[in-house]
């Protein structure tokens, strides 16, 4: 068992809200770390995709006021969504009599249909918090070589399978059900093969500036069905828009997202890569390490952190702007991300740092020293930054 660095977190929404949704893709250890919190709570399970546990909730009032005692878990709630009308009134009930917290935890592997459908009918009930695959700090006490997080990705039986080989037929079946079953079910319709050309192209297009109308071109679609199918994977949290830095410098500034597949695993499935030295040999190579890191680094930022890439058209460029506004004076850093053991930032990250000034600057590289890289710039492991950002 990997303790997820979401659990304390968990239980402490549990302890102050009535109901908690705990987000993230499928696959990505909900109902293991659910199950991990009701070792400690008195809870029940109902996972809504199975009719035994539809059946349970015929009368869904009746059912839960006799389990007011539980947490109840609901998983998969998208499948009966009209359940959320009874958990507002059974909520409202309990605050009148003094059981206003930990009723509820609500899983679901699509962000903007559980946000939309639970919004509607719980508002001010409900605290969100989302579930990423595995980081580095979550796996630096198991045996692997932090190269096959980055290698096989972070859902967890790819990331813990007993060979690259096992791993690299895990996530490709997980590719095929997301194809088959998932997209169709949560958007509008479009061939399966179309879809995962798509999911292909970016791959290939790793941390590129987004241009539906060139992915459009090669797809043989509309560039507004392209924009809907990438809402839908950022929806489906498999992918990441990284905004442009909107910074008051006088310059002219790129205005388009960085697109990222959010799991560097599946990046490499996408692309046939099987191995490290395949990974090491391939093209993907950097802007997979960069996808990789960012990730990993957004998994431990504090609330209220901003986010995005500094890029001027004179070409320089930060690849992550953190700003920490007030939090502990930490104001803005800037961060370069480097793959290899020698670390070297171009002329573009010097100008960038120039225009922004910011508090502190890294550049990230695949080792473990850390050490000077010039006035006010540091180079340094992509697991000691996290652990830096957690512990000030």
């Amino acid at each position: 068992m990997i303790r997820r660095e979401l659990y304390q977190e968990l239980v402490d929404s549990l302890a102050r809200q009535s109901a908690v949704g705990l987000l993230g893709p499928r696959q990505v250890g909900k109902t293991t770390l659910a199950f991990e919190v009701s070792q400690q709570i008195p809870s029940i399970y109902l996972d809504l995709e199975k009719p035994s546990d539809r059946a349970k909730l015929t009368d869904p009032e009746l059912y839960l006021q006799a389990h007011a005692d539980k947490l109840v878990i609901l998983d998969e709630i998208h499948q009966m969504p009209e359940i959320y009308r009874v958990l507002r009134g059974l909520i409202d009930n309990g605050r009148r009599t003094g059981q206003a917290t930990g009723r509820f935890l609500i899983l679901g592997s699509a962000s903007i249909d559980l946000l939309r459908q639970s919004g509607e009918s719980l508002a001010g009930r409900i605290e969100y918090l989302d579930l990423g695959p595995l980081n580095l700090v979550e796996t630096a006490a198991t045996p692997a070589n932090p190269s096959q997080l980055w290698l096989r990705g972070g859902f967890p039986q790819s990331f813990l399978a007993s060979s690259d080989t096992n791993s690299l037929r895990w996530r490709q079946n997980f590719i095929r059900t997301y194809l088959q079953r998932d997209i169709p079910q949560f958007g509008p319709r479009m061939a399966a093969t179309t879809i995962e050309r798509l999911w292909t192209m970016l791959a290939h297009h790793q941390g590129g500036l987004l241009n539906a109308s060139q992915l459009a071109s090669g797809l043989g679609i509309s560039a507004p069905s392209v924009t809907a199918y990438i809402d839908l994977l950022v929806d489906l949290l498999l992918v990441r828009r990284l905004p442009p830095w909107q910074a008051n410098v006088g310059k002219r500034l790129v205005k388009s997202p960085k697109v990222y597949i959010r799991d560097s695993g599946l990046v490499h499935a996408l692309l046939q890569v099987r191995t490290w030295d395949d990974l090491q040999g391939h093209p993907v190579a950097g802007p997979s390490w960069e996808g990789f890191v960012i990730e990993n680094i957004l998994s431990v930022l504090p609330d209220g952190t901003s986010t995005g890439f500094y890029r001027t058209a004179a070409g320089a460029e930060i690849d992550l702007v953190l700003d920490f506004g007030n939090q502990k004076g930490k104001g803005v850093w800037a961060i370069e991300i480097k793959s290899g053991l020698s670390p070297k930032p171009g002329r573009g990250f010097y100008h960038a740092i120039a225009d922004l000034n910011p508090a502190r600057s890294f550049v990230v590289y695949s080792g473990t020293d850390r050490y000077p890289l010039g006035p006010g710039i540091e180079a340094i492991s992509p697991l000691e930054l996290m652990q830096q950002i957690k512990e000030n």
